[in-house]
C-alpha cells in the first residue's frame, strides 16, 4: 500500500544532498551500539503545544515505534489495526509532510499486550534503504522513494505481551531478534536481498543450579525479550551482544558464531545492554536481575567475566545511557538511578518530577539526559554521578511509549495522537 504524488520522483531526489550534512538519527538508539547518545549540545531543554514546536502531524493510530531520521526524511512505523495495515510513513523532516506511506495487509490474528500495538518495533536506515519489523507480517526493505525492495517472512511470532524488537544494521546484514515466543530467533539477513544469511534459535535454559532468584520453571512467570541486540567494537572485533532471558549472549555478527555467554539474568527482559569502556549491564524487567559483564573471553565467562550480580534489582523497560563508567536508568515507576558500571553500586536514586510511569528510554546529549513519560511530560537532567540535578521540564500533554530521537539541533517526539518535531523556533503547523 503506498501514496506516491508525481512530482515525488524529482523532489526525492534533491533531498538527500540538501541534507547530506545533517547529523542523522538512523536507529532506535541512534547508533549500531545502541547508545542513545548523541554528541550534540545546545538543544531545546523545555517546549510545550505553543513552545518551541517546529511542527506536529496527527498519525492514523497509537504507536509505541520511535521515529528514525536520515537524509531528509523522518522515518515511523505505523500500524491501521481497521484495515489490517502494518507500514511505515515517511515524512518531510522540514515540514512534516507525509511523502509516502508503504506496508503490507496482515489479517492473521497475533496475540499483544493492550498496550503494546503492531509495528512496535523501530525501523532502521542505511541511508539509502529503511529496514522495518512487522511481527508476524515479516520483514520489509523499501527505498528512499517508498519502493519496496524486498519483504521476508520468517513466521508467526506467538507471546502474549506481543513483540517490539527493532532491527540493527551490521555491514550488509540486517539482524533482527524474531521473538519472543516457542521458536524465537537471532536472524541475519542480507541488506540487498532479504536472503538469511544465518538464523539461531533464542537459547533454552534447563532446570539445574541457578544463581537468578528463580527456583523452578513454575516460578519464572512470564518469559521472553523484548530486548533489541546492540553491536560493539571491543578488542578488535565486532560484537553482537543481546539480553535474551536467562543470560547474556556475544556472536560474531558476520557469521553467528557464538563468542561467549553469560548467565544471571531473569526469564522476562525489556532493556537492550549497554555498553562502556570495555564493561556491558544487561538487566531484566520489573525488577529482575542485573549483571554487569566485563568483555572478552570465549565461551561460558559467567564465573570470570561477571563482575556483579543484583538479583531482584531495578530494571523497568526503558534502556538507560551510560557516560563516564556510569549508567543512568529508570524503572517503570519514574525513579531514576546512577548505577557504577564495575561494581554495580547506587551511587544514588531520586524519583523525577514531573507525572512518573515510563515505557521510554533515557537519551543522553553532552552532558544533559533527556526522559519522556507516558503522559508526555519530560524531564532533562544533568549526567552527574554526584548529584541529581534537574534543568528543565515539558509536558506535550499527549500519551507516548516511544524515546525521543534526536537530529541536527531537533528533537523528534512519537506520541500516540501525533509526531511532533522539538527545535528552537516557533509553531509552523
Amino acid at each position: 500500500m503506498k501514496i506516491a504524488l508525481p512530482w515525488l520522483t524529482a523532489l526525492l531526489t534533491v533531498l538527500p544532498v540538501l541534507s547530506a550534512s545533517a547529523d542523522p538519527w538512523p536507529s532506535w538508539r541512534g547508533d549500531a551500539e545502541g547508545s542513545g547518545s548523541t554528541d550534540e549540545t545546545g538543544l531545546p531543554t523545555s517546549w510545550g503545544p505553543e513552545k518551541n514546536v517546529r511542527w506536529r502531524v496527527d498519525l492514523p493510530e497509537r504507536g509505541n515505534s520511535t521515529p528514525v531520521i536520515s537524509g531528509g526524511r523522518v522515518f515511523v512505523s505505523q500500524a491501521v489495526d481497521a484495515e489490517n495495515f502494518r507500514g511505515l510513513l515517511c515524512f518531510d523532516r522540514a515540514d512534516g509532510k507525509l511523502l509516502w506511506k508503504s506496508g503490507v495487509t496482515y489479517a492473521k490474528p497475533e496475540r499483544s499486550h493492550r498496550d503494546n500495538p503492531y509495528c512496535s518495533a523501530s525501523p532502521v536506515t542505511d541511508g539509502e534503504h529503511v529496514f522495518v519489523s512487522y511481527g508476524s507480517a515479516g520483514v520489509a526493505c523499501y527505498d528512499f522513494s517508498g519502493k519496496e525492495i524486498w519483504r521476508r517472512e520468517l513466521g508467526p511470532i506467538d507471546h502474549e505481551w506481543g513483540n517490539s524488537t527493532s532491527p540493527v544494521l551490521s555491514g550488509d546484514l540486517c539482524i533482527l531478534y524474531h521473538g519472543p515466543g516457542t521458536g524465537a530467533s537471532l536472524v541475519a539477513l542480507n541488506k540487498k536481498s532479504g536472503e538469511i544469511v544465518w538464523s539461531l534459535e533464542e537459547p533454552i535454559w534447563q532446570p539445574g543450579k541457578r544463581t537468578d532468584g528463580f527456583r523452578d520453571r513454575s516460578d519464572r512467570g512470564v518469559i521472553g525479550s523484548f530486548s533489541t541486540p546492540i553491536i560493539i567494537e571491543a578488542g578488535g572485533r565486532k560484537e553482537l551482544v543481546m539480553s535474551f532471558p536467562m543470560e547474556l549472549r556475544s556472536y560474531d555478527p558476520a557469521t553467528g558464531k557464538e563468542r561467549w555467554r553469560c548467565a544471571g539474568l531473569n526469564p522476562l527482559v525489556y532493556t537492550s545492554p549497554v555498553h562502556d569502556d570495555g564493561v556491558i549491564v544487561a538487566m531484566g524487567g520489573y525488577y529482575g536481575n542485573s549483571i554487569g559483564v566485563k568483555l572478552g573471553g570465549e565461551g561460558d565467562i559467567t564465573e570470570k567475566g561477571r563482575l556483579w550480580q543484583e538479583i531482584r534489582h531495578v530494571g523497568g523497560i526503558g534502556s538507560g545511557v551510560a557516560k563516564d563508567g556510569n549508567l543512568y536508568v529508570q524503572d517503570s515507576g519514574g525513579v531514576a538511578y546512577c548505577i557504577d558500571m564495575q561494581t554495580g553500586e547506587t551511587l544514588w536514586e531520586e524519583r523525577l518530577p514531573g507525572k512518573g510511569k515510563s515505557w521510554g528510554s533515557f537519551v543522553l546529549a553532552g552532558d544533559l539526559i533527556y526522559t519522556l513519560s507516558q503522559p508526555g511530560d519530560s524531564v532533562v537532567f544533568k549526567a552527574d554521578p554526584d548529584k541529581f540535578e534537574v534543568l528543565a521540564q515539558s509536558d506535550l500533554k499527549e500519551h507516548t511509549n516511544s524515546s525521543i530521537a534526536i537530529s541536527d539541533g531537533e528533537l523528534f517526539i512519537r506520541t500516540h495522537e501525533a509526531l511532533w518535531c522539538i527545535g528552537d523556533g516557533t509553531k509552523q503547523l
